[in-house]
């Protein structure tokens, strides 16, 4: 299941919101069996998982914007569990820690996890890894882009690292398990949601209160191996608390109409439907909801 991109003018899906659901466990009486075969999966996907990143690193150095920010790309750097912990801002749920990017190897993870997401149903097209590869490289040079922008406007890329025994050290390929963006935008003049289509007035009053401001989650995905452990919900609590001391009152995201796992996941942290929005998204294919905080 593919990703929603942080622009509204063009969306893709979105995993756990890329999460894909399993089969219900059965009945006690076939717990030792179901083990088993459970126990056969995790090592299968632990080599998928192995396979996916060795052939990331093993592809040829990603094309970068080197323009307006210098990259110092590392394929091999280890990620910094201890420095990370003692950072202000982090949320430790389990076995992860939900923080902000803050490496370009980090960035480059994230970009992965959004190609091979968004990929993941073509798995065997003749030029997928071809097209994963561009998406990566478009992905993280846009997250550069986006991360850095001003004018009032903010954009954080977040991230899902998994922790290891202090004795263990890991690579940042192989420690980032889950990534969304949250953009802190402001409403254009006569909307009242993200994308309305209004009519732009002559003229406006000069008392007229300033534009709201927003919160807007989009590119949620999270790695195949990792699913299905509260990860997504984890890092949607984070970018609603990250966004809460922006001091905004509302976050908004857009889920496919086709993607009901992902709309039972917002549902149950309590985000609504912005019902005013579902007659112009229909060709999108979409939904607009929404969460006061």
């Amino acid at each position: 299941m593919s990703t929603m991109s942080v622009h509204r003018a063009r969306f893709f899906r979105a995993p756990e919101s890329g999460l894909r659901h399993q089969t219900p466990r059965h009945v006690q009486s076939l717990a030792v069996s179901r083990a088993m075969k459970m126990d056969s999966q995790s090592s299968h996907m632990g080599k998928v998982e192995e396979l996916s990143v060795q052939n990331m690193a093993a592809l040829p150095a990603p094309q970068i914007d080197t323009t307006k920010s210098p990259s110092n790309l590392q394929f091999d750097r280890m990620q910094q569990l201890d420095r990370e912990l003692s950072q202000e801002n982090i949320q430790e749920f389990g076995q992860f820690v939900g923080r902000e990017a803050l490496l370009d190897e980090e960035y480059w993870t994230a970009a992965w996890l959004r190609a091979e997401s968004h990929w993941e149903d073509r798995a065997n097209d003749r030029y997928a890894d071809n097209y994963k590869r561009k998406f990566a490289e478009q992905e993280f040079n846009a997250i550069k882009r986006r991360c850095r922008a001003q004018n009032g406007q903010k954009c954080m890329c977040i991230v899902a690292v998994k922790k290891e025994p202090s004795n263990v050290k890991q690579t940042i390929l192989k420690s980032i398990v889950g990534t969304l963006d949250l953009s802190i935008q402001y409403l254009l003049h006569g909307e009242t949601f993200p994308g309305e289509r209004v009519r732009a007035p002559l003229f406006c009053r000069i008392n007229e209160a300033g534009p709201a401001r927003y919160g807007y989650i989009g590119n949620l995905c999270v790695a195949k191996s990792a699913r299905r452990r509260g990860i997504a919900s984890s890092m949607i609590s984070y970018a609603l608390e990250s966004a809460k001391r922006t001091g905004v009152g509302q976050v908004y995201v857009h889920v496919h109409r086709d993607n009901g796992p992902a709309q039972e996941l917002y549902k149950k942290m309590e985000f609504k439907m912005v019902e005013q929005a579902s007659a112009q998204l229909v060709k999108e294919r979409t939904y607009l909801l929404c969460l006061e905080i």
